[in-house]
């Protein structure tokens, strides 16, 4: 399992509109192959400012399946105008102890 983690910096004033296109958003990535578990958390301190944490099985279930998908096209056209400046993704795994 892997946890794609991206810092989402919403335009000021649209965190409502961004919300609600998350909801809509959100059946999307759970629909796709691989997807296992996906949260949003709002800051408490910086206005606009999201943390996204995806949980998928493999790293290609993301960046291939994923992002290859008319599904992801369907994402971007929700989400992506809202993003000032677009976010970094990146991918963890986790450290057997």
């Amino acid at each position: 399992m892997i946890i794609e983690a991206a810092m989402l910096h919403v335009k000021s004033g649209l965190e409502s509109d961004f919300e609600a296109a998350f909801k809509k958003a959100s059946k999307i990535i759970c629909s796709m192959d691989g997807y296992l578990s996906h949260e949003l958390h709002k800051c408490i301190k910086v206005k606009g400012k999201y943390l996204l944490l995806v949980r998928w099985e493999t790293l290609e279930s993301h960046t291939v399946g994923f992002r290859s998908s008319a599904e992801y096209q369907e994402w971007k056209k929700l989400l992506h105008h809202f993003y000032d400046p677009f976010p970094t993704v990146e991918h963890f795994e986790e450290i057997e102890m």
